[in-house]
């Protein structure tokens, strides 16, 4: 997992934050790979896209839709998990049992998906099995 922490340790170099300042990278490792985003700011605060919506975007685009687990780098005195929004987009195409690495200069703090985002909103609810 040491690789995927540093894929987002990496890719965080390239976040575009002129606003907040906060720069955050992802790392998503899929069965063929790994792929990466950083946060994206726009003057207009809410136009603006996370680091792991970034890094899933990236992974749609090369075909895969499958993530076997996450890591989420920011340099922060404690470590930073996804947002609400971001939990549900993972959720989409990984299991709760996903782990997801949370790291930074602190260190890396290790949890799941599920422990993220208890009672995730999915196919089901919609009648639709995954």
């Amino acid at each position: 997992m040491k690789h995927l922490v540093e894929a987002a340790r990496q890719v965080r170099a390239h976040a575009h934050a002129p606003y907040s300042g906060f720069a955050v990278g992802a790392a998503l490792a899929t069965p063929s790979g790994i792929h990466v985003g950083c946060n994206v700011e726009n003057v207009a605060y809410p136009e603006g896209s996370c680091a792991e919506t970034g890094a899933i975007a990236a992974m749609v685009a090369a075909g895969e839709r499958v993530i076997e687990a996450v890591a989420v780098w920011a340099d922060s005195p404690e470590p930073i998990a996804p947002c609400g929004g971001c939990r549900q987009r993972l959720a989409e195409f990984a299991a709760p049992g996903v782990p997801v690495l949370l790291a930074g200069p602190h260190g890396v703090v290790e949890t799941t998906l599920g422990a993220l985002l208890p009672a995730a909103f999915g196919p089901g609810h919609l009648g639709r099995g995954r």
